[in-house]
């Protein structure tokens, strides 16, 4: 029977794992036991990470847009109430944007909710 060398794949497979522990402090970022197991672990936090990024950008858009709408006189949920009511359909990251970058568009925005909201 033949003999397998298997030294190839090893490195590299060690080598890929080393990798993406570099940076990492202490013996987590050249001995490959513990460096297999963190870079598991940052994997797990990058992954809830990802969920949590966009669970924090909507709670700030929330809180801008809020902001914005009481300079008004409404509040954000009387305001999101009455773009449903007005039929208009914009996100709440372009929302914040307008209020940011735009506060004359915004404005009519908020007129637009105000008329809406009274009839």
């Amino acid at each position: 029977m033949s003999r397998v060398k298997r030294s190839v794949p090893s490195r590299a497979r060690r080598n890929k794992i080393l990798g993406k522990a570099k940076g990492f402090y202490g013996r987590r970022k050249n001995t490959i036991r513990t460096a297999s197991q963190s870079v598991d672990r940052s994997g797990q936090h990058s992954y809830i990470g990802r969920k949590l990024r966009k669970r924090n950008f909507r709670a700030l858009w929330i809180q801008r847009i809020n902001a914005a709408v009481r300079l008004y006189g409404l509040t954000y949920g009387r305001f999101i109430s009455g773009l449903g009511k007005a039929g208009i359909a914009i996100d709440r990251k372009v929302l914040a944007d307008l209020a940011v970058r735009e506060p004359e568009a915004f404005k009519a925005l908020v007129d637009q909710v105000a008329t809406h909201a009274k009839a």
